[in-house]
């Protein structure tokens, strides 16, 4: 299978990395094509331009790369940190540029405004993996926990992939050494469980 990584934190130190490079080593020996971006690190452009929005629209080559990509993934991975109960702008704007209409999606020509759009992605399975610094309870009762609702009902199911998991981990700030190995052997096991390894 080929798997897409799409990583989405500024510090080269954190561990949202950790995280990307452990799913990414625990897929590659699992027989898996995997193809990694840090958003960050190729200092992706976020911003949507005007000319890019309709469909057919000439892209810049960092664009396109991402977009033949993603269509042709079998899985993807997303890891990022909640912030505002959103992810970082760079990844919102990947979602904005690569996600696009005729490469994530289309709407029927029968559709008469009501937006219930067709799928187009290959991926069977998306796995999104958050960190926080706020406790989950908190999370649940005060916020209602929005990064579900925008990946999994807003992004995933949108784009026509039947499974999304999703998992976070916190409270960062507290969180010491021996928790935060941990909870990597989880990420191992959640990555070889939704992306089994190669017959």
């Amino acid at each position: 299978m080929r798997i897409s990584i799409i990583l989405a934190h500024p510090c080269p130190g954190s561990f949202n990395h950790a995280i990307a490079g452990t799913v990414a080593d625990t897929l590659a020996e699992a027989g898996h094509e995997v193809l990694f971006h840090d958003l960050y690190a190729e200092k992706f452009d976020p911003m949507l331009p005007c000319e890019e929005i309709p469909r057919g629209a000439v892209l810049p080559a960092a664009v396109a790369l991402h977009c033949r990509e993603i269509a042709e993934a079998d899985g993807i991975v997303f890891v990022h940190p909640d912030w505002w109960g959103m992810p970082p702008a760079v990844l919102k704007g990947w979602v904005d540029r690569v996600l696009r209409p005729g490469v994530a999606y289309r709407f029927s020509e029968t559709d008469s405004g009501e937006g219930i759009p067709d799928g187009l992605l290959h991926a069977r399975a998306v796995l999104v993996f958050n960190t926080s610094n706020t406790p989950h309870r908190r999370e649940l009762d005060v916020f209602g926990d929005p990064l579900e609702r925008i990946w999994k009902d807003c992004i995933v199911s949108f784009c026509g992939i039947p499974a999304c998991h999703r998992k976070m981990f916190g409270v960062m700030v507290t969180s010491s050494d021996d928790q935060r190995r941990a909870w990597l052997a989880e990420v191992r096991k959640i990555a070889r469980r939704t992306f089994p390894p190669v017959a």
